[in-house]
């Protein structure tokens, strides 16, 4: 029998984030029956391998923090994974035959790096990005040798793609010194230059390798040998669309489709149709572009339900699978052919609620923004507004296990695609560039405005909350509009962004230098208007901030000289410290987390 906590299901809400989930598999191209796929079956996200043919699975890695990278080689010879320390996202590529049963280093005598990047070729052969204090450096790795240095700058890169013919490969880089905005580079595996692609200020080309985006994305050689197309996204029309760029001819076809919204491709396994994947208002859609006639008569619809997709990827066969959700259902991973692809062991999560659409006026245009209650309740209700990270991620109608405990314990949920966030145009993600933490907190401030004024929330119970940029949000909001929130909950934020800057990984200094308009030393006005501790005095909320102990993009230093601060001014605060790195790959440690804000929310309200 469930346990009932203050007439809360207790188990309910835990039984979501503690069942078993899978991912999407990811095949061997040339031995599509090898898969490797990750569940946390065990409790912990661990990476497994998967034989079709005799539906063999096994899992791969047993590691205590968890493990969130792995690939297999286009032979399916050998499963690929990064291991890091203790979540640090500091560390090497291990490797391991597929059905074997010993793992090795991939590439022996590479020293541990944060990784930016990998594509895998034949017999062994690799070509990896690794980022140091310094720069990025891309390796050509061959089993018996020693890695080779193909491209090295003190830039932000990553590697995007090889070849099928494993000739050729595209890196994405910010040589002109913008990392939100890269070019595209296609190098010979000797080094030579073969062609140079930028856009120019302010318009990014390539996507981002296995980044925040939650479509198809990046870059992809097409996968016939011998056809070194190389399938790339731009921002031409001020959104992502998708682009097939010869590299040997430099001729460029941009797809110009009828779809609102953002868009963006993968390849068939045949290289004659694209896999467009559409994001439009929080939801997607999946439809096949035939590549030899017009875009307008090529593009077929195909038969998703309703909801999120994640992680589609064409079969030989020409069905797609991917992993669907909504608010209410729990993720599945299907196929269009029909039916479930790979279903994960024991009982499904609980489902959870809908949620409804809401657009409110901005001082940048008007916001979107997702609202989810407790089944049959209309009248005001405490509030949490569950700010999303990235900035250049997005809240969708996908499932939340999150917003559904916050919604089991009575609350209501917010959640802002406020100006910075993706799936609203090129213009509306770069809108808080100079100007970064209080440009969103405007749009969150209208959102909560309308949340009062159209009797959602109940003012004196209002809770800002969110992870990484969403963290940093909460306490940037706190400390510039003390009177707004009741009750506040940070969960690894950007919280004295002087000192974030010093320790954090270098592709994040990249990326910072890109969004502020330089380095700290450049423009420290700008990094000190935007720090949450230059507004510390000012919180009056009770504050709890959960942090990590190895977190390389929020590090812990920076956010102790802010828990220090409050402590120094008397604030009513409390911490919460976990040994990994930026989240956690670990159910149980997620659960106590949760478990943790609901509480101190509840404990700190007013009643």
């Amino acid at each position: 029998m469930a346990e009932m906590v203050d007439g809360v299901d207790d188990e309910r809400w835990k039984a979501r984030i503690g069942v078993a989930h899978v991912t999407v598999p990811r095949w061997a191209r040339d031995a599509p029956d090898r898969c490797v796929y990750r569940s946390n079956a065990t409790g912990t996200w661990e990476l497994y391998e998967w034989d079709r043919a005799s539906d063999a699975r096994r899992r791969l890695t047993d590691r205590p923090h968890g493990t969130a990278l792995g690939f297999i080689d286009p032979a399916g010879d050998w499963v690929w994974w990064f291991a890091d320390t203790g979540g640090d996202e500091c560390g090497v590529w291990m490797r391991r035959p597929f059905g074997g049963e010993h793992e090795e280093p991939a590439v022996p005598g590479l020293a541990p790096a944060y990784q930016a990047g990998l594509a895998l070729g034949a017999n062994g052969l690799a070509v990896l990005g690794t980022t140091v204090t310094g720069g990025t450096t891309v390796h050509v790795c061959r089993p018996g040798t020693e890695p080779r240095t193909l491209y090295t700058h003190p830039s932000d890169a990553h590697v995007g793609a090889m070849s099928a013919d494993d000739t050729l490969v595209a890196i994405g880089h910010s040589e002109h010194g913008d990392s939100r905005h890269k070019a595209v580079r296609v190098l010979s595996l000797d080094g030579r230059v073969v062609a140079d692609l930028w856009d120019g200020e302010g318009r990014g080309l390539g996507g981002i390798w296995d980044g925040p985006g939650k479509g198809l994305g990046g870059m992809a050689f097409s996968p016939v040998p011998g056809d070194n197309r190389l399938l790339i996204e731009h921002e031409r029309r001020s959104r992502p669309e998708p682009m097939i760029w010869d590299v040997a001819t430099g001729e460029q076809r941009e797809l110009a489709l009828d779809l609102p919204g953002e868009v963006s491709a993968a390849w068939y396994q045949d290289g004659s149709a694209l896999l467009i994947w559409h994001t439009h208002h929080a939801r997607d859609e999946l439809y096949r572009l035939e590549l030899g006639t017009a875009e307008a008569r090529g593009l077929t619809r195909l038969d998703t339900p309703k909801g999120v997709i994640r992680g589609a990827g064409t079969r030989p066969d020409g069905s797609v699978e991917f992993v669907w959700s909504n608010a209410a259902h729990p993720p599945v991973v299907r196929s269009t052919s029909g039916g479930t692809v790979l279903a994960p062991p024991g009982p499904a999560a609980p489902p959870s609620v809908p949620v409804t659409d809401t657009w409110v006026e901005g001082p940048g245009g008007r916001i979107h923004a997702l609202v989810s209650r407790p089944p049959g309740a209309d009248g005001p209700l405490p509030c949490v507004f569950e700010v999303h990270g990235g900035p250049i991620g997005y809240d969708d109608d996908a499932f939340d296990p999150v917003v559904a405990a916050w919604v089991d314990h009575g609350f209501a949920v917010v959640q802002v695609n406020y100006r910075g966030s993706t799936g609203y145009g090129s213009r509306w993600r770069d809108a808080i560039e100079g100007r970064p933490g209080l440009t969103e907190l405007e749009d969150i401030e209208a959102v909560r405005a309308w949340a009062v004024a159209s009797g959602l929330a109940i003012p004196k119970r209002l809770v800002l909350s969110g992870r990484s940029w969403g963290g940093y949000l909460t306490l940037l909001g706190l400390g510039t509009r003390p009177g707004n929130w009741a009750v506040g909950i940070s969960t690894m934020p950007v919280a004295d962004y002087f000192a974030a800057y010093e320790d954090e990984m270098e592709a994040l200094r990249a990326y910072d230098r890109s969004l502020f308009g330089g380095s700290p030393d450049d423009v420290p006005e700008r990094y000190r208007a935007s720090s949450p501790l230059t507004y510390a005095d000012r919180v009056t909320a009770p504050v709890l901030v959960i942090a990590g102990e190895n977190d390389p993009r929020c590090p812990i230093r920076q956010i102790d000289n802010y828990v220090n601060r409050l402590a120094s001014l008397g604030k009513r605060h409390e911490v919460y410290r976990y040994d990994a790195g930026h989240g956690s790959l670990v159910a149980d440690e997620r659960i106590k987390q949760i478990e943790a804000t609901i509480a101190f929310a509840r404990t700190h309200l007013p009643a």
